[in-house]
């Protein structure tokens, strides 16, 4: 059974005196094919529209890739097309919060820092 998950923010100060937030939680990620779990820290990110999982840590994760079958184009906060290529892949997980539950599907991407970011609605 995944741990019971807590929330984290940071505030960093940026060179202008503005403080950047960045909030953070910790969630399980259940596959879906074996039903194991690892516990994650994940950024919330009120930019991003959807869930994405590094592809990286996807497959050091042994998370099943489904190929999609037409890929995604994300573009930056500039409005240019993200350098590392479209969404190709994508991974069935069960997600856990504070003892919710639910399954989903979560896009995987090239060349992120975060293991999982989670889109704010």
């Amino acid at each position: 059974m995944l741990t019971r998950a807590t929330d984290n923010i940071s505030c960093y100060n940026l060179n202008n005196g503005d403080m950047l937030r960045e909030a953070t939680v910790k969630i399980g990620l259940e596959r879906i094919d074996t039903q194991e779990g690892i516990t994650v820290e994940a950024l919330l990110d009120s930019g991003v529209t959807g869930l994405v999982i590094s592809s990286e840590f996807a497959r050091k994760q042994r998370f099943k890739l489904k190929k999609l079958d037409r890929s995604i184009y994300i573009r930056n906060v500039d409005s240019s097309l993200n350098k590392k290529g479209p969404v190709e892949y994508m991974v069935k997980v069960n997600i856990y919060y504070q003892g919710y539950r639910e399954r989903t599907e979560i896009n995987v991407i090239r060349g992120q820092k975060w293991k999982v970011i989670l889109g704010m609605l």
